[in-house]
């Protein structure tokens, strides 16, 4: 039951990576979430599994055990993992909610194609029909976030002082709200020029974390939606920054850095299967 791990993270949203292409681990959502736990386990924002593919399927476990349906920095990490594999700069990575193409600059960086941005209310999905770029929900001084899917729902803060706003107080109601009938992640954009702003997020199940790809992706769409940015931008995030373009046919470009902290290896019977 001994498994390699590798410990990897994007602007600071950090993963355990494992690989199940050769043969299952018994990775179970409770075995992910126990891995996950940053006390007992190894720590980190999601669990990633790496399953058999086109190029391969990723699975995503939040700490909570919950399957996610995309993250772009993970996205990133593991692309990155099979261009070392395989030597290829083209690949592309499959999830529950799609196929994500990713090609490896010269630079090193990664950029994923995250797919089409989702502004429908039905496909974020929320409770019932609103206008997804003015919902009617606030907690205090923060009110009428605007709405998108990128594969998982988000709902994106403007705020003028982005130090002001109570972030961890507000951020678990505004993720359980009722308009959210599968949580959502919370974003908190302080716009800084037009192609530049600062995004933190509280990320569903997972609390605030350091980066969020789907939710930086996310806030540059609705920034732009709402006439404060162009369609492409520079997204500053407490780990870093990660550059985001929304193309004309609707798709969302992610680039971004990607680093291993670390590898080793757990026994996994210590873990409640």
């Amino acid at each position: 039951m001994i498994a390699r791990f590798l410990k990897m993270h994007g602007c600071g949203n950090d993963f355990v990576v494992m690989d199940e292409r050769a043969h299952p681990l018994g990775l179970t959502p409770r075995r992910a979430a126990a891995i996950a736990d940053r006390r007992t386990g190894v720590g980190c924002d999601q669990f990633i599994v790496i399953e058999p593919g086109e190029d391969a399927f990723m699975r995503i476990y939040n700490p909570d055990g919950s399957e996610a349906g995309a993250c772009g920095n993970a996205t990133r990490c593991v692309a990155h993992l099979l261009a070392a594999e395989t030597g290829r700069t083209e690949l592309n990575v499959r999830t529950i909610s799609g196929d994500l193409p990713a090609t490896v600059l010269p630079d090193g960086r990664v950029r994923v194609d995250m797919g089409p941005a989702r502004l429908d209310w039905a496909e974020i999905p929320l409770a019932g029909p609103a206008d997804t770029l003015h919902l009617d929900l606030a907690r205090g001084a923060v009110a009428d976030p605007a709405a998108a899917s990128m594969g998982n729902p988000h709902a994106t803060f403007f705020v003028p002082n982005m130090d002001s706003v109570p972030i961890e107080a507000i951020g678990p109601s505004l993720e359980h709200d009722p308009i959210f009938p599968q949580r959502a992640n919370i974003g908190f954009v302080q716009v800084l020029s037009r192609e530049r702003i600062r995004l933190r997020v509280w990320e569903r199940a997972a609390g605030l974390t350091l980066a969020c790809g789907s939710g930086a992706c996310a806030a540059l769409v609705n920034a732009a939606r709402r006439g404060l940015t162009g369609r492409r931008a520079a997204v500053l995030v407490d780990g870093g920054e990660l550059e985001i373009e929304w193309r004309d046919d609707g798709h969302v470009l992610m680039t971004g850095s990607v680093a291993t902290s670390f590898s080793g290896e757990i026994d996994l019977s210590a873990y409640p299967a």
